[in-house]
C-alpha cells in the first residue's frame, strides 16, 4: 500500500491542475469582449421611454374614450328618468277621484245617491 502512495498523490495533483484549468475556462475573457459604448446605452434608454410613453398614451386615450361613452350614458339615464317621471305624473294626473267624477259626468254617468256597498267576510248561503 505504502507503494502506491506516490502514484495516488501525483494522480491527485494532476486531477486538481486539470480541474482548475477546465473552471478557468467556463469563463469568458473579459478583456476580449466589446464594452458598451454610451451612445448605445443612451439609444436604449430613450427608445424604452419612448415606448412607455406611447403605452401611456394609449392608455390615456382609452380611459378618455370610456369617459365619454360614461358620460353619454349618464345623460340618456337622467333624461329617460326625467320621461319616466312626466309619465308617472301625467298617469297621477288622469287617475284623481276629480278628472275621473268628471269623465264619468261626460259620458252621462250620475253619482248614486244611495251607495251599496259590499260585504265580502260574511260568507253565501
Amino acid at each position: 500500500m505504502t507503494a502506491l502512495a506516490p502514484a495516488i498523490s501525483k494522480t491527485t495533483s494532476r486531477v486538481a491542475q486539470r480541474s482548475t484549468r477546465a473552471a478557468l475556462r467556463i469563463v469568458a475573457d473579459a478583456s476580449a469582449g466589446k464594452q458598451a459604448d454610451r451612445r448605445f446605452f443612451a439609444l436604449f434608454i430613450t427608445a424604452l421611454g419612448a415606448s412607455f410613453l406611447m403605452a401611456l398614451l394609449f392608455i390615456n386615450t382609452l380611459l378618455a374614450q370610456d369617459a365619454f361613452e360614461l358620460s353619454k350614458l349618464q345623460a340618456d339615464l337622467k333624461l329617460s328618468s326625467d320621461q319616466y317621471e312626466a309619465v308617472s305624473h301625467e298617469i297621477e294626473r288622469v287617475s284623481s277621484p276629480a278628472v275621473l267624477a268628471h269623465q264619468a259626468k261626460m259620458l252621462g254617468m250620475k253619482p248614486s245617491l244611495t251607495p251599496t256597498f259590499l260585504n265580502l267576510d260574511v260568507p253565501r248561503g
